[in-house]
């Protein structure tokens, strides 16, 4: 089985959620607005496309590792769809009990949830468990700096583009901005630490 090399992977994984956040700022948000049904669902599901190609790019990763990372990966997919899970469970007999008001637009947060607690559980198991390290290998900081600073611009560009900072611009800053300061201080930190 050929190696599928980590360098590799972190730039097309790079890529396709350059492109998942151009779809979801330019492109997304047109189907709101469109007439006709077809329409409306071809540009609902546009950033569906480069989801799937990191899924693959994830599955292809998987099988391309040894019997050790296959492991890893396998165990912290599965205790990401047992943290889902369970969190399903919970908000769906919380909404039939009349306690929380869901609408199917709570869907969108399945995948980044799954990938969240897959996150999690790989830190965990390599760092906590292993001992290992769970750092970027292959990718250095300039690049990962980089890859935060486009999607930034790219948010703020569209705002701007669209001559005003309406409800979902604005909730995509608020959710991006403090995610790529907290990422920025890991990366610093780990750089301050390797250096000292």
């Amino acid at each position: 089985m050929s190696r599928f090399p980590e360098r590799d992977y972190r730039r097309q994984l790079s890529i396709a959620m350059v492109i998942y956040m151009a779809a979801m700022l330019l492109v997304w948000p047109l189907s709101r607005t469109a007439t006709s049904v077809p329409l409306k669902v071809l540009l609902a599901v546009v950033p569906v496309l480069p989801m799937l190609f990191v899924i693959g790019l994830m599955a292809r990763r998987i099988g391309a590792s040894d019997e050790f990372e296959q492991r890893v990966h396998l165990v912290a997919l599965g205790a990401s769809t047992a943290l889902l899970g369970a969190l399903s469970l919970v908000g769906g007999f919380l909404a039939a009990a009349g306690v929380l008001r869901l609408d199917g637009s709570i869907l969108i947060w399945v995948f980044p949830v799954t990938m969240l607690g897959y996150g999690a559980a790989r830190w965990w198991l390599l760092v906590r468990h292993y001992g290992g390290s769970a750092a970027c290998e292959g990718t250095s900081m300039g690049w990962q700096l980089l890859l935060l600073a486009v999607l930034a611009l790219m948010v703020l560009g569209v705002a701007w583009w669209r001559g005003r900072l309406d409800d979902f611009g604005a909730g995509l800053l608020v959710g991006l901005l403090p995610g790529v300061l907290v990422v920025l201080a890991i990366l610093v930190w780990r750089r301050l630490r390797r250096g000292g």
